[in-house]
């Protein structure tokens, strides 16, 4: 499987406990991780490796040329970082015909191959919404959406790379920024689906984009008195658990019932990282 994951050297800490989520949830499939980043160097790939199972999670170092968004409207605001998520498909190898973007805070407690294998026929992209309904029009009225998209998280996202080879245009994007950038509120999450809104095929959140908000509001509508979701549904039934916002597991004042999930693999990473340097302290000791 092909992975995408864009950060910083301030999330290495959440990459390796998600990289360690994916590959323990996923017994017997290999990954490609392609990290896109435009400052992180060679120890923080180090501690990455170092972090996980390369045998069969190998990290591919993909640094975004300086001048390659040079023609992308940029602000503080809007920084090139903006554009990773949204232009993938130029500075990903032309071999790849699709890849699963993964924000760094978030973790896999199920097999994710049924969302992998998704054919999105002639569409970019394949996520999931947060969105009720009462905030459905605000969002096509703020973003000239089309009335029969849907508002996505872009923490979580399949991307169809020969499509967008094909048919993505950086032009089209750029005008966009300049015609609504007075409207953003999530920048680079608004403008895929201000552009792309009618191009994106709709996951199920409480499978693949389960964050702490999202259950509360499914769990506390009436409508679904007869269906809410507990923790043992969570565990059998979903693949990916975000903690998206600011309500963090790894910080003290965090607040939710999914944080349960987070710390599990924490904690199988700390167990794992001292497996991995008890036995390099051995081998370093036999020569």
């Amino acid at each position: 499987m092909n992975i995408l994951v864009t950060l910083d050297s301030n999330y290495i800490e959440q990459l390796a406990v998600m990289l360690t989520s994916l590959i323990k949830s996923n017994p017997g499939e290999k990954f490609d991780v392609y990290v896109a980043h435009s400052s992180m160097d060679e120890e923080d790939f180090n501690l990455i490796n170092g972090s996980v199972d390369t045998d069969v999670c190998n990290i591919l170092n993909v640094k975004i040329p300086q001048d390659m968004f040079d023609d992308a409207p940029t602000t503080d605001r809007y920084p090139k970082e903006m554009y990773y998520r949204i232009f993938a498909a130029q500075f990903l190898p032309l071999n790849l015909d699709k890849i699963l973007y993964l924000d760094p805070d978030l973790v896999i407690i199920n097999s994710i191959e049924e969302l992998y294998v998704m054919n999105l026929g002639s569409n970019f992209f394949a996520a999931a919404s947060h969105v009720d309904k009462s905030l459905k029009k605000i969002n096509e009225i703020r973003l000239d959406m089309p009335e029969d998209s849907t508002y996505i998280n872009s923490g979580v996202m399949l991307l169809n790379l020969p499509q967008l080879r094909k048919n993505q245009r950086a032009q089209e994007v750029y005008d966009y920024i300049e015609e609504k950038k007075l409207f953003f509120v999530l920048p680079d999450q608004d403008i895929l689906n201000g552009v792309y809104g009618d191009k994106t095929v709709h996951l199920d959140a409480l499978r693949y984009n389960l964050s702490d908000r999202f259950l509360t509001f499914y769990n506390a509508n009436p409508k679904n008195l007869g269906s809410r979701k507990d923790m043992r549904w969570i565990a059998h039934n979903t693949s990916i658990i975000h903690y998206c916002g600011r309500n963090k597991p790894w910080k003290s004042n965090y607040r939710g019932d999914l944080g349960v999930f987070y710390y599990y693999y924490e904690n199988l990473l700390k167990r794992n990282n001292n497996t991995i340097l008890e036995k390099r302290w051995e081998d370093e000791t036999v020569l």
